[in-house]
């Protein structure tokens, strides 16, 4: 009986330390499942942060490109559009451009024809070459706004001369043969002019194609001052005169005092053209207590368009140097068509009319 009952008690503990050693095993299985799990779990975390990071790298990479494409694609819109635009200016530019040349050209024929009176401005001047004329003496002048230039086209008394003056845009000062038989319309087409100013014929050296009622040296100052104030009539706005010719009356004294003491009664101003270069008036202004203005460069008495451009350079030289210059032409189609063409070489300097200039 003891024995079957210590045989019963073996085998319990037999069963019990079997169960514990399973439980054990278990207990260490599930452990090792918990820790995997758990390590896996950290792991899996690690690597899901990770993809993730680097998802939103690529989106953010990815948004950027398309920023960056909208962008150009914007840049490239805008740019398109500028160009559009240039080129619509452009065009019109050219356009433009192109009309004012066919404006011009249109009155070649017009011009040549009502020029028919003179061949250059060499008429102006008989006693000297004109290149060998010094410019006008001054006083250098430092400014700090653009140096002046006014150009006077001499000989103006056709409609079809003004309105090609006119189409050069900027500013000419006309300045208008007194009428004649050969150009009766000149004083009613200066009417129409805000500004501008008379080409008054006076006696030259040697000149066989005078014009009427030109002033002579042995004209009295009753007859001086008579033509002056029937210029004053003709044209009432004018407050400047310039002489055509004259080469033999500005340089004698007495007849340019006669002249410059009626202009100063009727307030017009003198502009010396100097067709030579022994005129007497600076000295006779000064008596007067008057300032002189006189012509720094003949544009065209060469008429081909090299020789006309290289003395419009000259002028603007010139300008720049004393603060101001006066330049003369003529209505030649040459003339206005390089005044027209060198629009690009006045950019240095102001062009006025020539009462703007003191």
């Amino acid at each position: 009986m003891a024995k079957r009952k210590k045989s019963k008690v073996s085998s319990q503990s037999t069963f019990l330390t079997t169960v514990a050693w399973i439980l054990a095993i278990i207990a260490l299985i599930l452990s090792a499942l918990v820790g995997g799990y758990y390590f896996g779990y950290e792991n899996a975390k690690e690597d899901f942060a990770k993809q993730e990071k680097l998802e939103r790298q690529k989106k953010v990479a990815y948004l950027k490109k398309l920023e960056d494409e909208s962008k150009k694609q914007e840049e490239k819109s805008v740019n398109e559009k500028l160009k559009d635009v240039l080129k619509k200016e452009e065009t019109h530019k050219e356009a433009v451009v192109k009309e004012e040349t066919r404006k011009l050209e249109a009155l070649k024929p017009e011009v040549k024809k009502e020029s028919v009176n003179y061949t250059s401005a060499a008429h102006e001047i008989d006693d000297e070459k004109l290149d060998t004329m010094a410019t006008v003496e001054r006083e250098i002048k430092s400014t700090s706004t653009k140096p002046r230039v006014a150009i006077i086209i001499d000989d103006v008394s056709t409609r079809a001369q003004v309105q090609a003056i006119k189409n050069l845009s900027f500013p000419v000062t006309m300045s208008f043969l007194p009428p004649s038989s050969g150009h009766p319309q000149s004083a009613k087409l200066a009417a129409k002019e805000s500004f501008y100013m008379v080409h008054l014929p006076m006696e030259a050296q040697n000149f066989n194609a005078e014009e009427p009622s030109t002033l002579r040296i042995s004209d009295s100052q009753e007859k001086i001052s008579a033509r002056v104030a029937q210029i004053k009539e003709l044209f009432p706005k004018v407050h400047y005169i310039n002489n055509h010719t004259g080469s033999k009356f500005t340089s004698d004294e007495a007849a340019m005092s006669k002249l410059v003491s009626a202009l100063k009664s009727n307030g017009i101003n003198f502009v010396d053209s100097r067709t030579t270069g022994s005129t007497k008036a600076p000295k006779v202004m000064k008596q007067l207590g008057l300032t002189y203005v006189a012509r720094d460069v003949f544009l065209d008495h060469q008429m081909d368009k090299a020789f006309i451009k290289k003395q419009i350079k000259k002028v603007i030289e010139i300008a720049k140097k004393h603060g101001s210059a006066i330049a003369i032409g003529h209505p030649h189609t040459n003339t206005l068509l390089t005044l027209r063409e060198s629009k690009d070489l006045f950019k240095d300097v102001e062009l006025v009319y020539i009462n703007k200039m003191y």
